[in-house]
């Protein structure tokens, strides 16, 4: 182990009411400070900005509308990072703040210049604290919650593992906190439905995201040969514990995993859809059984404004989305040739360079190979 990424939710850092608890950050540092004297690299995606906001404030109760959570976000931060700084500064340790949205993930040059930076944040022996900048995002560029953002950084940083801490210990057959006779389950390998059906239902009291968005964040992280686990951060040892291959929560396994290559990882996960080309049935299951390149003969619908080299998602005509892909024309051009031999396409189009919309090496399924679960 060389590289560990560990999300730290709201409510791991927060009382019942959403206020911070430094407490509770004392409880999660300790652990992270010897993590790291262990010779392992650690990052952090923390929430919490909102609930620091909630304490400075002495509010009661978390606010409804999106603008007061914006400033809340505003306010918390600083005190989160204070507060940060305050504690690992007992041990002798810095840390550094990054503020992302979906789009830093997006564009290439600023993934790198994330890439560069992280790595010299490393090199100074800091710990990075990366945290969604709530207080700018929008829908259009908004990752949603601290779960995916951990599993969309954690390919960045080259994390072997990535660990989720939240109020509940690991993922259950069913809902713990109405079913007294649920099991936890300790080891994935694989995420199905059976899966998927098993986090419904299961939402933190003061945090954004449930265990829906933990179990979409191990399929990402999953997909890039990167296993993930989800503990208690109410475990006093438990992400030691998790290192040292204790059974405590669910770890998920990368073994049987796509392993897609980086470029692929970001087409599929971190790149955000410029629009839409519907294909038919045939066409569909060339791509889903041969993974051929995507011909304009198959297109039936162009939904959107993009430009060549801009990803878009492959959508049937039930609306599922079937894969993701780097198109080698722009909207108006695949439009003029949909439902067209590909051999039509150089007395149609002026600027024709090939004969597919989107070359296989360009594409990505949105599911691929699978294994089983335990």
């Amino acid at each position: 182990m060389q590289s560990v990424m560990i999300k730290i939710g709201t409510s791991s850092l927060c009382d019942d009411l959403g206020v911070l608890s430094l407490e509770k950050m004392m409880h999660l540092v300790v652990q992270i400070v010897e993590i790291q004297r262990r010779g392992i690299k650690v990052t952090l995606v923390s929430s919490g900005a909102i609930g620091a906001g909630m304490g400075v404030l002495a509010l009661k109760e978390k606010p409804t509308q999106m603008k007061q959570k914006q400033a809340l976000a505003a306010i918390g931060q600083a005190h989160l990072m204070k507060a940060y700084e305050d504690v690992f500064k007992i041990f002798e340790c810095h840390c550094a703040q990054i503020l992302v949205n979906h789009d830093d993930f997006d564009d290439r040059k600023r993934l790198m210049n994330l890439t560069n930076a992280l790595e010299s944040i490393h090199e100074y022996g800091a710990i990075a604290i990366i945290n969604e900048n709530d207080t700018l995002a929008t829908d259009e560029i908004k990752v949603g919650d601290n779960d995916t953002l951990a599993a969309l950084m954690a390919p960045i940083v080259k994390a072997d593992l990535l660990i989720i801490t939240s109020d509940i210990d690991g993922l259950y057959d069913d809902n713990p906190h109405t079913n007294k006779d649920a099991k936890r389950i300790p080891y994935v390998q694989t995420i199905g439905q059976d899966i998927m059906d098993m986090a419904k239902g299961t939402v933190s009291k003061v945090g954004t995201g449930g265990m829906s968005s933990k179990i979409h964040a191990a399929k990402i992280v999953m997909d890039a040969n990167i296993d993930m686990a989800i503990v208690s951060s109410n475990e006093k040892t438990g992400l030691l514990d998790v290192l040292e291959g204790k059974d405590i929560g669910t770890y998920f396994s990368s073994k049987l995993g796509r392993n897609l290559s980086l470029r692929n990882h970001w087409i599929l996960y971190r790149s955000i859809p410029k629009g839409k080309l519907i294909v038919d049935d045939g066409c569909k299951k060339a791509l889903l059984n041969l993974h051929t390149s995507l011909l304009s003969s198959g297109i039936v619908e162009v939904v959107g404004v993009f430009l060549q080299g801009q990803v878009v998602d492959i959508v049937d005509v039930q609306g599922n989305i079937i894969a993701r892909g780097i198109v080698g024309y722009a909207s108006h051009e695949i439009d003029l040739v949909k439902g067209r031999k590909s051999k039509e396409m150089q007395t149609i189009l002026s600027t024709y360079v090939r004969g597919e919309i989107i070359h296989a090496n360009d594409l990505v399924l949105m599911e691929g190979k699978h294994g089983t679960s335990n």
